[in-house]
């Protein structure tokens, strides 16, 4: 149930549709590669697609995509890239963690759309002027991680001990960490900070996590746990823990809230990147962005199931209720 209507191009920026169709064509056929850590059917390959169609892009006429997956595990795709490069595509479209294996891609033009810092991940110099061969979004925001903390706190007025589930490779994610507990601290909440490093400790931190029998639990986005997010929907509702996320789809997957950019609204907006690349544009000279349209998301499925009244003055205020 939607509570507002939201532009199109929400959590980064408005783009200027054009009416018709592009009046001038592309003059040949442009092969883009789709790289993804995401399970298939991909949720966010259509958004791009929507996109281009958009800005007068046919598929089929004027591109063609080119689907790399291995869910989960970004290192599978890396003994693809040198291959990748050699075929010498227009444009490589990296979703997710999949821009660890184009990191080292210096001679192809890549669109990304990630949830960390690509300043600490090294694909950036700076985000008004990237400076390489990389440009796209990043949807990591220290104020979003404080928003988040007081949100839990709102819908469970009584919380005190606030796990924090975080992947420790996560660019960026020393800085995410620290504006979550000076807003835990803010807040009278006591956060217990439960990191894993990578996907081969997924599992040990969720037992670690069980163990510390915490009131909710809040999980920052990022690739590794976006991949895993029905694992840990799931590992909430068999512990009968509250959980804060990042993204929608998190809630999806039976997660209670969520506070952050619209990730689909985010890759129809990598077509715009995707056509100024595809015009001549070098990716280092064009800015990085990043949200300014954010949406909260509640389940409210899961909130019974949990036993959770929430306030009503939250379910007016949340963008999307899920029933």
């Amino acid at each position: 149930m939607r509570r507002r209507a939201f532009l199109t191009a929400l959590g980064l920026g408005t783009i200027a549709w054009p009416q018709a169709a592009r009046a001038q064509q592309p003059k040949r056929m442009y092969r883009i590669i789709w790289m993804s850590t995401e399970a298939q059917p991909d949720p966010f390959v259509d958004g791009f697609r929507e996109g281009m169609l958009a800005l007068g892009y046919i598929e089929g006429r004027d591109f063609v995509i080119e689907l790399r997956y291995a869910h989960g595990n970004p290192d599978a795709l890396r003994t693809a890239v040198a291959d990748l490069v050699r075929a010498k595509p227009d444009l490589v479209v990296s979703s997710g963690p999949a821009i660890r294996a184009m990191r080292e891609a210096k001679d192809v033009p890549v669109v990304f759309a990630i949830s960390g810092d690509p300043i600490e991940f090294g694909i950036a110099k700076t985000l008004a002027r990237p400076g390489a061969n990389f440009t796209g979004s990043t949807f990591l925001s220290l104020d979003l991680a404080a928003k988040r903390v007081e949100l839990i706190k709102e819908a469970l007025p009584s919380l005190r001990r606030l796990a924090i589930f975080s992947n420790a490779q996560h660019p960026g994610e020393g800085s995410e960490l620290k504006a979550t507990l000076q807003a835990a601290q803010a807040a009278g909440v006591t956060p217990h900070y439960v990191p894993f490093k990578g996907p081969g400790e997924f599992d040990q931190a969720l037992a670690a996590l069980k163990a510390l029998r915490a009131d909710a639990m809040l999980t920052f986005p990022d690739g590794v746990t976006m991949v895993h997010r029905a694992k840990i929907g799931q590992f909430a509702a068999a512990n009968a823990l509250p959980s804060m996320f990042g993204w929608r789809e998190y809630c999806d997957a039976g997660g209670l809230m969520s506070y952050g950019a619209n990730q689909r609204a985010a890759h129809v907006r990598l077509a715009t990147f995707a056509d100024r690349v595809l015009r001549g544009e070098k990716p280092g000279d064009i800015p990085i962005e990043q949200p300014s349209r954010f949406e909260l998301v509640v389940n409210l499925k899961t909130a019974k199931a949990l036993g959770v009244t929430l306030a009503q003055n939250l379910l007016v205020r949340a963008d999307v209720v899920l029933e």
